[in-house]
């Protein structure tokens, strides 16, 4: 039998915010989203728990280490990649840091490097995840 292309996959996105009230946001380099800014983020993983991965996700990106007590979810998003011919449910994190944090580019092959922007002054390329939550919720 075989397997089905058209199939939707499960993201987690990490938005963390800073005590400056800023935002970290990573520029993608790999093929999926390749010149967009995103929050670091992921896949879920068979079996794992999606605040968990959002976890894991951060400190394999970023090197922050996300306490689970702050860490919120604050939405989900319907995500279509017309031109990569993807479908992605993800869902949507939020952590308040109450002490700032320098995020170390640890992926080099998928990330250009991690910047924090003012809430209002976020870059227009958002990845599609990042602009569709964006869209939709406020933080």
């Amino acid at each position: 039998m075989a397997k089905d292309k058209n199939i939707v996959r499960v993201g987690v996105a990490s938005w963390i915010i800073n005590m400056d009230g800023a935002v970290l946001l990573g520029l993608r380099k790999s093929s999926h989203g390749a010149g967009t800014w995103a929050p670091p983020g992921g896949h879920l993983e068979f079996g794992e728990e999606p605040k968990d991965a959002a976890i894991r996700e951060t400190m394999e990106e970023t090197g922050i280490d996300l306490p689970p007590i702050n860490v919120l979810a604050c939405g989900v998003t319907n995500d279509i990649f017309l031109e990569e011919n993807k479908h992605y449910i993800t869902i949507h994190y939020v952590t308040h840091l109450n002490q700032n944090a320098t995020a170390q580019l640890r992926e080099p092959n998928k990330c250009s490097g991690w910047r924090w922007f003012p809430r209002n002054e976020l870059p227009r390329n958002l990845f599609v995840a990042a602009a569709n939550f964006w869209r939709q919720y406020t933080l």
